[in-house]
């Protein structure tokens, strides 16, 4: 099929949207040629590979273009497609395809529901998710625990702690007990409440310790729908350890899932001596702390400006670690360092960016882009961090992500810098290249 294979040549290709693009008059034969994908089944593939790429942006296309071919779509291909907009945080695209789906008389069930909860606690929509639980009341689809808890857990996404309370209520009325995903939406709501009171950190080390009892209703709450959509609890509820949920190697114990909201809540709060009592608690509960843990040990450090303390965190871990040490770990600290960008952090970042380096890890668009950016809002000193990313990133023929360039560039343009010096000449030519696909302004 074309599509992918302009995937894996990586060459970007969009797909149809616009009729005019589409030539109905072509023989057969050139018809064929072009065309990526001819019944259900091979679109359902399309969508499934879109989805596993990331490229989320895409569905609505592949959408369109079934419409266009006269294929039509099944329950199981809009689950497919409100999934992977689920995954991308394209809260439009599935409202949507719901919409869609509802107009060809096919009534959401509560899976999908679920699915678009979630959706909403990802952009932080809680009153459209308090409107589409509504909406399912109205077509008479029995909400399950899942409901309860994706939609408390988008509440808790957007600080909402008085709705948080009032769907616990419900919960504990309905005969539902409270489960460890309960208890990080009540952390996760504490946290992003603004403004921070006085009894956040109270509240957060009450709720650690009240988990530890927490009832075994829906202890096993997988559907085999969303096992089969490759779909985590963690995703599905929109926890800080989504991302990382499909990782092995020790990465994540989800026995700890409470602790880890509440140690992320430490380091964004920069509150060391919480995340030291919550340390000593984790230690009584007889559990070692997992990496995402010591990532948010080494945030919660470097963050609140205790450089010391952070790389001796990182440096006791790594030699406890075999065989090798994650990236994670290395990116986390050389961030962490960068905060303030003092001469001590900036010099630390340089040497474990080179260790990094050395010890064979490679940076990917994410990673070099974000380090990049960080790097580049040094006002003073060489701009050496700077200048490494980009060359790293530039030896194996990444292009940064476009805030990362501009920021980049203008930090190269305060300094006093002969405007035909290589380097500035080739960031000027990336910026501007990326300003043009973007469809921004085309003059720097």
């Amino acid at each position: 099929m074309k599509l992918l294979q302009s995937f894996f040549t990586g060459r970007p290709r969009l797909l149809i949207r616009a009729a005019g693009r589409r030539y109905f008059a072509a023989n057969p034969e050139e018809y064929a040629k072009r065309n990526y994908a001819n019944n259900l089944s091979e679109y359902n593939t399309v969508i499934g590979s879109i989805t596993g790429q990331r490229r989320h942006f895409l569905l609505r296309d592949v959408y369109d273009d079934m419409m266009l071919d006269g294929v039509q779509p099944s329950r199981d291909v809009f689950h497919s497609l409100i999934i992977g907009s689920m995954k991308g945080a394209r809260l439009q695209d599935v409202l949507f395809f719901r919409d869609e789906m509802k107009a060809m008389g096919l009534v959401p069930d509560v899976s999908l529901y679920n699915f678009m909860i979630s959706s909403c606690g990802k952009t932080k929509n809680s009153d459209l998710a308090v409107r589409i639980l509504d909406e399912m009341k109205h077509y008479e689809v029995r909400p399950n625990g899942q409901t309860y808890m994706c939609l408390l857990n988008a509440c808790a996404a957007s600080g909402r702690l008085d709705r948080v309370y009032a769907i616990i209520r419900d919960m504990t009325a309905a005969g539902l007990g409270l489960n460890k995903f309960c208890y990080a939406g009540l952390i996760a709501a504490h946290l992003n409440k603004k403004p921070v009171t006085d009894d956040t950190t109270t509240k957060i080390l009450e709720y650690v310790e009240r988990s530890k009892e927490w009832s075994s209703i829906e202890a096993s709450s997988a559907t085999a729908e969303r096992v089969m959509m490759g779909v985590t609890e963690e995703e599905l509820y929109n926890l800080v350890t989504a991302e990382y949920s499909h990782r092995r190697g020790g990465f994540l114990n989800r026995q700890l899932i409470v602790y880890h909201v509440a140690f992320h809540a430490c380091a964004e709060l920069r509150n060391v001596e919480m995340m030291e009592t919550l340390q000593d608690m984790l230690k009584k509960d007889g559990q070692s702390p997992d990496i995402f843990i010591i990532i948010q040990i080494l945030r919660c450090y470097l963050h609140s400006g205790d450089i010391d303390r952070g790389l001796q965190t990182f440096e006791d871990f790594t030699k406890s670690m075999r065989p090798s040490t994650p990236l994670d770990l290395y990116v986390t600290l050389i961030e962490g360092a960068m905060v303030g960008h003092t001469t001590k952090g900036m010099q630390i970042a340089q040497d474990y960016l080179l260790k990094m380096n050395s010890n064979g890890y490679f940076l990917n668009v994410k990673i070099g882009s974000d380090l990049l950016l960080a790097a580049a809002g040094e006002k003073t000193g060489g701009y050496t961090v700077a200048n490494m990313v980009w060359d790293m990133m530039k030896a194996q023929n990444i292009t940064p992500s476009l805030p990362a360039v501009e920021a980049y560039f203008k930090g190269l343009q305060e300094r006093d810098i002969p405007e035909d010096d290589p380097r500035l000449v080739l960031v000027s030519q990336t910026c501007k290249n990326l300003r043009m696909r973007s469809g921004g302004p085309r003059r720097l």
